[in-house]
């Protein structure tokens, strides 16, 4: 798959989440196969980026090509403008966000609450193709409500403007997360354009990426919340793409992914607030691996980095060798 002069190695994306896909994770998970990872959404209104969690959020440094960024926001100059600073900063694809549901972004005219607006839809990607001078690509829900499915309109309008791809969530914003995600939307989005389509959406297994991609005939898989604590689901996605199958981890191996990036975190962020970021990462490994139970409380409330580290390596060592004598 292309998208502008980027051959990616495989159609397989992780998805922009706030608070989850920072630096450290983009990473993470384009070491175990994703082949491109867009940032959390950045807010169109420069005048906000002089925070900590900005700065963090435009931070792209040593991340393989493409290098994404996702803008957010209702303004079409401000998102024409968001669009031009990052790409000085050294982006090389822009991602517009017309699929968040969060409130606090609906209630700003931003993410999926732009679907119920096509003419400003238009301006918006309009002036952001302009003044972009990279590939623009677009994240969209399948319509604001289930009786307003209006992604195959918005898919065409991208087109003709000169959107490079486009990555659709089979939910519409009334639904949130709710219920399944539907992917017949999807395969008539696909069926409606010439460029690349990934589909998103309750795609948790090597099994449901293949029936997904046979359903809709979507060009990549997109996946987001079945990567939080296990990043190695693009390694195995990829594996089944190829007709092949890759082992799940070892605990041995979960303890080394986890461990590095705790570490990378901590190196990120400092190691008192990358120690915080570090508790839902770890409350995420556990939730994957029924086998470890319960973290000690202590992982999740202490603030030394180094005390987090150390805990997590006995805990995790313990368990291995817990294994090894039940065999």
């Amino acid at each position: 798959m292309k998208i502008g002069p980027f051959t990616l190695t495989a159609p397989l994306a992780l998805a922009p989440m706030a608070g989850v896909t920072d630096q450290p994770f983009r990473s993470l998970c384009r070491q175990m196969g994703a082949a491109v990872a867009a940032s959390e959404m950045v807010t169109a209104d420069v005048r906000l980026w002089n925070t900590s969690k900005s700065r963090h959020r435009l931070d792209h440094r040593g991340e393989p090509e493409p290098r994404v960024v996702q803008i957010a926001g209702g303004e079409p100059r401000m998102m024409a403008d968001a669009a031009r600073r990052n790409v000085e900063m050294g982006a090389q694809l822009i991602d517009i966000n017309l699929g968040c549901p969060a409130r606090k972004v609906c209630n700003h005219a931003a993410g999926s609450a732009l679907m119920r607006d096509t003419t400003l839809v238009r301006t918006i990607l309009e002036q952001v193709v302009a003044a972009a001078a990279v590939p623009v690509t677009l994240k969209m829900r399948t319509g604001w409500s289930r009786a307003n499915r209006n992604a195959v309109e918005i898919a065409r309008m991208a087109e003709d403007l000169g959107i490079a791809a486009l990555a659709v969530h089979g939910r519409t914003r009334e639904d949130f997360f709710a219920g399944d995600a539907e992917h017949e939307t999807v395969a008539a989005v696909k069926q409606a354009v010439g460029i690349p389509v990934f589909v998103n959406g309750d795609i948790d297994s090597p099994a449901k990426a293949l029936n997904v991609l046979a359903q809709t005939g979507a060009d990549g898989v997109m996946i987001g919340r079945a990567a939080q604590g296990r990043p190695w689901i693009f390694r195995e996605v990829r594996a089944a793409m190829r007709g092949a199958s890759a082992a799940p981890p070892s605990l041995a191996e979960v303890r080394v992914i986890m461990l590095a990036h705790l570490e990378a975190l901590y190196s990120f962020y400092g190691e008192s607030q990358g120690a915080r970021v570090a508790r839902k990462h770890l409350g995420w490994y556990c939730r994957r691996h029924p086998e470890v139970g319960h973290l000690p409380a202590e992982l999740l409330t202490t603030g030394s980095a180094r005390e987090q580290l150390s805990l997590a390596g006995a805990f995790l060592a313990g368990l291995i060798g817990q294994t090894a004598r039940a065999a």
